[in-house]
């Protein structure tokens, strides 16, 4: 402004001079003062105008490569669903926490349902595994008790049935001792049987001769008996034959008691035989008795043995009790991985459900607004964008202005949308490279094409205080910063 102005004036003296020559000036002397004017006058202009530049320069930095800049959100969907309701429009200004879509929730509702019915049957499921890990627990240690137990009473039943087997085996000894005995006796009986029947021949004999001299005597008494009546024989003979009368007859009777005696002697033997033989009889049954008993003990003791091998087998199972604790652990581990996993699930589908209405992030105005009711949206599509109230400028000064600017200093903000208009502010920051270099497709030096172009650097202006409301004042809107260095 200021070298248009001094431009015009200084225009504006030439011309006057100029026509001032032109009317007192005769014609041969007007066309060489005039271009001496006109050259000094343009001489004057220019080093007045370089002057002023060189001043002002020195004191402020500006470009017009400088737009306004503001926080933009993006809203998208993060469901595919339906839109069911939209509650704002175009360019209106929400606050933060404001609804603004709602999107079909049943499928949402649904998996929310799901979840919750996993997490019951995960919850169960690990109570049931908690259940099994204090049963393997209680049942495990009775089954060692009761392993144990056994052992001990297989064993000792072994070291019974031996001792059991062991007298078995001196009752079959003795048994058989006794059978022998028996047998001893038996024979030592039938022997005595003979004996007693030839001592009954023998005195059947001895019968019969004392039967014979009694018959004798009892003959020669009774002819001594006649003799002597006769007188034939003396009374001294007949006492004589009286006394072998009496003799015979006392041998009979004592021939008839032997016999007595030596059938007496028989039947005893016999009896003494019979009792012999079931004497015999009973060792002998004693001795079969006694093997079997001997046999069973045997039995009894294999039987032990394997008892006691299958409550060693029990034991040894039982006490794989820490395993299968360790085991039924790993699946309260997985019971409890899987309650987790069913509770992120129903977090996952509240936070999906919480999806299905999609609200305000921010304080600001609705634009680029590209979804309708009805509409199916993806996942990540976007819907529309939130500009926020809070503005400041971005503005891209040259490197080679960059030595002479400084965070703090003041600028003065003229944006075109408001030319009679004037806003202060500040620098608040400068970008760590330029924006060449953050350019979607940065250019490639190493080609052999290179040009050296003057680089920009975003600097970051804020306002000393935000705009009033009356303005109008989006991303996007030109503005020029003057930026006072001295």
């Amino acid at each position: 402004m200021v070298k248009k102005e001094e431009y015009s004036l200084v225009e504006g003296d030439l011309l006057q001079e100029t026509d001032s020559l032109t009317e007192d000036d005769g014609p041969e002397h007007q066309r060489p003062r005039y271009l001496a004017y006109l050259t000094g006058g343009l001489v004057v202009l220019i080093l007045v105008s370089g002057l002023l530049w060189w001043f002002y320069s020195r004191q402020f930095i500006t470009t017009d490569d400088a737009f306004l800049e503001g926080n933009i959100t993006p809203v998208s969907s993060k469901l595919t669903a339906h839109v069911v309701k939209i509650h704002i429009t175009e360019n209106k200004y929400v606050k933060q926490g404001d609804l603004l879509i709602e999107l079909d929730a049943r499928e949402a509702e649904n998996k929310l349902s799901l979840a919750k019915a996993n997490l019951q049957t995960a919850l169960a499921n690990k109570i049931k595994a908690q259940s099994n890990v204090l049963l393997t627990g209680a049942t495990g240690r009775a089954e060692i008790a009761q392993a144990q137990s056994n052992l001990e009473n297989s064993k000792n039943a072994i070291e019974q049935n031996r001792l059991t087997a062991s007298s078995k085996q001196n009752d079959i000894e003795q048994s058989r001792l006794q059978t022998n005995t028996a047998e001893a006796n038996l024979k030592q009986a039938q022997s005595q049987i003979k004996v007693a029947a030839a001592e009954i021949e023998k005195a059947k004999a001895q019968v019969k001769s004392a039967k014979g001299k009694f018959e004798v005597a009892r003959l020669e008494l009774e002819r001594n008996k006649k003799l002597f009546e006769s007188g034939v024989v003396s009374k001294q003979e007949l006492d004589l034959s009286n006394k072998e009368m009496t003799e015979a007859e006392a041998g009979l009777t004592a021939a008839q008691k032997e016999v007595e005696i030596t059938q007496s002697r028989y039947e005893t033997a016999l009896l003494q035989v019979e009792a012999e033989t079931a004497r015999l009889k009973e060792s002998k049954s004693r001795v079969f008795s006694a093997e079997n008993d001997f046999r069973q003990s045997l039995r009894q003791v294999d039987g032990s043995a394997l008892q006691a091998d299958e409550s060693a087998g029990r034991l040894q199972e039982a006490n794989s009790l820490p395993a299968r604790i360790s085991v039924g652990s790993s699946d309260v581990e997985i019971a409890e991985a899987q309650v987790q996993q069913a509770q992120a699930a129903i977090i996952q589908a509240e936070t999906e459900l919480g999806y299905t209405k999609i609200y305000a992030p921010q304080d600001g105005f609705i634009s680029r607004k590209s979804v309708q009711e009805g509409q199916i949206v993806q996942s990540q599509q976007f819907l529309l964008t939130i500009t926020q109230g809070e503005i400041w400028v971005i503005a891209n000064f040259k490197e080679t202005q960059i030595e002479k600017l400084k965070t703090g200093q003041a600028v003065t903000i003229y944006i075109d949308a408001y030319p009679n208009s004037t806003f202060h502010g500040r620098i608040d920051s400068f970008q760590a490279g330029t924006g060449s270099r953050f350019s979607v497709l940065p250019s490639d030096n190493a080609d052999g094409n290179f040009v050296k172009v003057v680089q920009r650097i975003p600097v970051k202006i804020i306002f000393n205080e935000q705009p009033d409301s009356k303005y109008l004042l989006v991303p996007g809107m030109s503005v020029i910063p003057k930026v006072r260095v001295r």
